[in-house]
């Protein structure tokens, strides 16, 4: 499983690269018969049906890559309405129609790299359809998201009413991927500049994910501020209520004594005004407490987002560490290639 995941991300590197290459060589929207961008969907149905757990039908055993696609649109809403596309796409009958439709609206929409990270983030989810060494449960599926973004940079265009999404054969033509003339020997720092561009890419998009998290959490941080702030106004308002009642309370018991002498009709009145008082200085009293208790949950869970934005801000920063570090590391291997190229011209011309 190791050797597949390996190979097939290496795969979706040679073809994701591939396409962008060329796309931009040629300048202008991509269709469906493209052959570059038709390997590209053969390699990515071929890394979501990696480690895809089988289900069993009166037919037999079926594995689609449908069903992890289906539930994207749970976790980005944005995702509903190319499920919705797909669903009533009449010519489609099978699972696996459906899932290389939503694969080609989804690039359309440049969306795919967030929807597939969206997926991988999730693997509680994914658990319950892939294998737990599955390329999509592993590292290897976090690196193809990642470079799925450079395909942000092409246009396509698909129209396909008519087009039979079920019956395709997703065979890979490795023909596509290999030079013509003797295969050259890669040097050792080509394969340096490629590990450190991976890296690079992985890194980066690993510091976008935390700056999106970081900003996230200062939202909620600032709309607790606020119903922290409202709190206290309102505890505030119940303080005075309070010793207003009270104040009130005491003038009625004043009032009762001044006039205990006089007849029975106005010591009742009396009475059932101070116990109206009574009851209205209770309620307001056990206002004032579920003000409290509430006013206490919201400064713990503002405690707890202010040490969570802490925590984020130095993963944050040790990221961006990370990502100088390479770098670095990328230009000085591309001025060592670079000396190491012209020496070898000089010492061709002598």
């Amino acid at each position: 499983m190791a050797n597949e995941r390996m190979n097939l991300m290496n795969m979706a590197k040679l073809s994701i690269k591939g396409l962008i290459e060329s796309a931009l060589n040629l300048g202008r929207t991509l269709d469906s018969d493209y052959a570059p961008l038709q390997q590209f969907f053969v390699v990515m149905e071929h890394c979501l049906k990696h480690g895809l757990k089988a289900k069993k039908t009166f037919l037999g055993q079926n594995k689609s890559f449908w069903g992890p696609l289906e539930l994207v649109e749970k976790l980005v809403p944005e995702a509903a309405e190319i499920t919705a596309s797909v669903k009533d796409l009449p010519g489609l009958r099978t699972p696996v129609g459906r899932g290389r439709a939503w694969l080609r609206l989804a690039l359309m929409q440049k969306k795919l790299s967030e929807y597939m990270k969206a997926l991988i983030n999730r693997k509680d989810l994914m658990s319950e359809f892939y294998e737990p060494n599955a390329l999509m449960m592993e590292e290897e599926g976090a690196i193809i998201s990642g470079l799925l973004v450079g395909l942000n940079v092409i246009d396509a265009n698909f129209c396909m009413k008519g087009e039979d999404l079920d019956s395709q054969v997703g065979v890979i033509d490795f023909s596509m991927y290999l030079k013509e003339g003797p295969i050259a020997k890669s040097s050792e720092e080509d394969v340096q500049i490629t590990a450190i561009l991976d890296q690079k890419n992985y890194v980066e998009e690993l510091n976008r994910q935390l700056s999106a998290t970081v900003n996230n959490l200062q939202t909620k941080v600032d709309a607790l501020e606020k119903s922290n702030t409202k709190l206290t106004e309102e505890l505030a308002v119940a303080n005075n209520r309070i010793i207003t009642m009270q104040e009130e309370m005491e003038r009625m018991k004043d009032d009762s004594t001044l006039f205990s002498k006089g007849n029975k009709h106005d010591r009742t009145a009396d009475g059932q005004t101070l116990s109206e008082v009574r009851k209205h200085l209770k309620e307001e009293t056990q206002l004032r407490q579920d003000i409290e208790k509430e006013l206490e949950v919201q400064i713990g869970m503002r405690q707890e987002m202010e040490m969570a934005m802490k925590m984020l801000d130095k993963d944050v920063c040790e990221k961006q560490d990370a990502l100088a570090a390479l770098r670095q590391q990328l230009d000085d291997l591309r001025a060592l290639k670079h000396e190491l190229s012209f020496k070898l011209q000089v010492g061709r011309s002598y």
